[in-house]
């Protein structure tokens, strides 16, 4: 019986501790005061966790209860509204990628729809995280 609390004991100390990172929620944003920016619910509780901006190209969470603006490092595809279809997001330990579907609606002025993106994190030390995400895109008034 000791041997086994033993051997309990050794494999929890030899396992290591790994961090589950989830976003946090974003309060309320604004609208880009320049371009146009995509602002992305989880499909899962419908909190507003991440907005992706076009000027500057850049990509808003929370992240230990912290707002982050993280610059974009690359962009492919033809994507719209000035966001691109796939992003990457890089600033220090975190990475971040965003994969978007983009839509145009009739009834929306200076903006359209994402009816489908991934929002995938990973942070040094941390598990990867991959969220389905959907939402809105808003830009600035034009002039």
């Amino acid at each position: 019986m000791i041997a086994v609390l033993m051997l309990a004991v050794l494999m929890q100390a030899a396992t290591p501790a790994v961090t589950i990172l989830t976003p946090g929620k974003l309060p309320q944003q604004a609208l880009p005061a320049r371009g146009c920016a995509a602002y992305l619910w989880s499909l899962q509780d419908r909190s507003l966790v991440t907005m992706a901006t076009a000027d500057p190209a850049t990509l808003r969470l929370v992240i230990d209860g912290k707002v982050v603006d993280l610059p974009q490092e690359s962009r492919t595809g033809p994507g719209g509204f000035g966001l691109p279809t796939h992003g990457v997001y890089r600033q220090g330990g975190v990475m971040a990628t965003l994969d978007l579907t983009f839509a145009t609606r009739a009834d929306l002025t200076d903006g359209g729809g994402v009816p489908e993106a991934t929002l995938t994190i990973a942070r040094d030390g941390a598990d990867v995280m991959v969220l389905p995400v959907a939402g809105m895109i808003g830009c600035a008034p034009r002039s």
